[in-house]
């Protein structure tokens, strides 16, 4: 009996570490391909992430430039979300001349010429002049260079002539400036009732006038010709003037 029970479970040990041996094997073999399973979605992510994908790039985006219609504005903007997108209009240049000028001339003369301002609006053709000079002919101008004598301060023969200007330099002013200017050469003119050849002449008149202007002023005694260039040359030919805010008023 014992013989015939060790015949017996002889083969049904063995047979049951092959069974054993078997669901071992295939319970690893089932957790592989779980895992294989459980992988294949990120395999198949990867995969896709190492394909190009030329078609569906996003291009990068650039600056942009919009032309205005307006010359003297430009919009420029990188971002329509950004608070630099918003477009703002450049502010249009400003003429660098102001609208008035005292224009300082010298012209032609029977002796060594004549040095006078015209002063006025460039939109308008009228002209004023300011200038001093002895009243009167030949007599008084004989006279000036010895004495003093009387006066005038308003045109003489010549001055709105163009074909006896030998010299000018025009200088702008803005309006605020005008108007102090221009309040200065009439005070002057009526502040002036002599004329003399060595000391107040027509150079020294209209070379106050430039230094109320904020200008270089040369010395008076020389043609008025040579005046007006060197008071060209020593204020570098600048074309515009700006008084200081606590010019005097007249």
């Amino acid at each position: 009996m014992t013989t015939a029970n060790r015949i017996v479970r002889g083969p049904l040990l063995v047979a049951g570490v092959f069974i054993l041996a078997a669901i071992g094997s295939g319970s690893s073999s089932a957790q592989q391909v779980t895992q294989h399973a459980a992988l294949q979605p990120d395999l198949q992510a990867l995969q896709d992430n190492a394909k190009p994908r030329s078609s569906q790039a996003r291009k990068p985006r650039v600056p942009t430039a919009v032309a205005a219609t307006d010359p003297a504005a430009s919009v420029a903007t990188t971002d329509p979300a950004t608070p630099e997108a918003i477009a703002k209009p450049a502010k249009k240049p400003q003429s660098a001349r102001g609208p008035y000028y005292v224009d300082f001339r010298a012209r032609t003369a029977a002796s060594y010429g004549h040095a006078f301002v015209w002063y006025g609006k460039t939109s308008e053709k009228k002209v004023d002049v300011a200038g001093l000079h002895p009243a009167g002919d030949e007599v008084p101008y004989i006279l000036g260079h010895l004495m003093w004598v009387p006066s005038e301060t308003g045109a003489s023969y010549g001055d709105l002539d163009p074909q006896y200007l030998t010299a000018n330099y025009r200088v702008y002013l803005n309006e605020a400036d005008a108007q102090k200017v221009f309040a200065y050469i009439k005070h002057l003119q009526a502040t002036s009732p002599l004329w003399n050849a060595q000391t107040t002449n027509c150079t020294a008149f209209i070379g106050r006038i430039a230094t109320y202007m904020g200008l270089k002023a040369p010395f008076h005694l020389q043609r008025p010709e040579n005046y007006i260039n060197q008071l060209r040359a020593m204020n570098g030919g600048r074309q515009t003037a700006q008084l200081a805010p606590d010019a005097e008023r007249y």
